[in-house]
């Protein structure tokens, strides 16, 4: 299925020219069985910009007394998963917060994605380590069988991309203004962006998607926001789990762009999250991306100064373990040195 391109909204997106003086990554370490690494030491870590060492300025390995603490933020989208899923969400949500009997492991809220936008995040009374708060806040947005015309069909899907990304973008904004660390957990099959055809782009929606691209990775970097996307429904089909993969590498310049670039498991991956799409125990996969919290290492760095505007860096974060996992920011857009 081809999609329209969404310009009305990548138009929008603030591109934000950051200063480069340094940059914080949130690396997380595991083993091969998920389980994280909490030893390592400076000394342990080598951190590649464009394959070439940088000095790191400042580490802090994990601790579960941050200040201010890691929050997650849960978000229930009502607008890209059919209605009998959402109940599915709304029902593994619960199992979530009940199997902590009552005290969350860090402070949590929740967030509601609809046709009419995003309610609860920023618009709650703010996060809580209170499981039966939100459990309340839970069954209070049970959402009834609604009216999703914009949602529906081939020309539905151009709508469901803006109000996807304006809506990343408001809880991006508002997380920009509040200090320390944030994970955001999507629960969804994905915004309908990995069909867009590569021949279907102009020279204008190349730059367009592409001024897009940088934006959201300056925003979210700057909001410290870690993006993680789970799909409710869980099917293991190697076409679906897989093929986001192929739109995961930075993009260099316009005419790389391809509307895939855009898609939540693209951007999941490259803010340093995980992509869960492979079972449908929602709980489980909300108590994974949980542990990130507080089981991450912090490391700075001076990055390098752009050859031009939005020049794209990779980032690389290496350990003197063998048979782990790393996961942090995948790269950062670099501008030029003001004269």
């Amino acid at each position: 299925m081809s999609i329209r391109c969404p310009l009305a909204l990548l138009l929008f997106w603030p591109v934000l020219g950051l200063a480069q003086q340094g940059i914080t990554l949130d690396v997380v370490v595991t083993e091969k069985s998920g389980a994280p690494v909490l030893d390592l030491q400076q000394k342990d870590f080598t951190l590649l910009d464009n394959k070439q060492p940088q000095p790191i300025l400042s580490f802090r390995g994990p601790s579960a007394n941050q200040d201010p603490p890691t929050e997650v933020i849960v978000l229930l989208d009502e607008v890209n998963t059919a209605y009998h899923d959402v109940a599915t969400e709304t029902i593994q949500a619960e199992k979530f917060l009940n199997q902590y009997h009552g005290k969350l492991p860090v402070p949590t809220s929740l967030a509601f994605f609809t046709d009419k936008g995003v309610t609860g995040a920023a618009n709650s009374q703010g996060p809580t380590q209170s499981a039966e708060t939100l459990i309340a806040e839970l069954h209070a947005n049970r959402t009834p069988l609604r009216f999703i015309g914009r949602s529906e069909g081939v020309y539905g899907a151009g709508d469901r991309v803006d109000l996807s990304l304006r809506t990343l973008e408001q809880l991006t904004a508002y997380e920009a203004q509040r200090p320390g660390r944030k994970l955001l957990i999507w629960i969804s099959p994905g915004w309908p962006l990995l069909s867009g055809p590569r021949q279907d782009l102009s020279e204008k929606n190349e730059q367009s998607i592409f001024s897009t691209i940088v934006g959201i990775s300056a925003s979210l970097r700057k909001a410290g926001v870690t993006l993680y996307s789970i799909d409710p429904l869980g099917t293991a089909d190697g076409l679906r789990t897989f093929y986001w993969q192929q739109f995961s590498k930075g993009v260099k310049k316009p005419s790389q762009v391809q509307i895939g670039n855009l898609a939540l498991q693209v951007l999941a991956d490259q803010s340093g999250g995980l992509v869960l799409n492979s079972s449908n125990d929602v709980a489980g996969e909300l108590a994974r991306c949980v542990s990130d919290a507080n089981n991450y290492y912090q490391l700075t760095f001076n990055a390098q100064p752009g050859d031009g505007p939005d020049d794209y860096h990779s980032i690389e974060v290496k350990v003197d373990r063998p048979k782990v996992t790393v996961r942090t920011r995948t790269g950062y857009y670099a501008q030029p040195t003001k004269p």
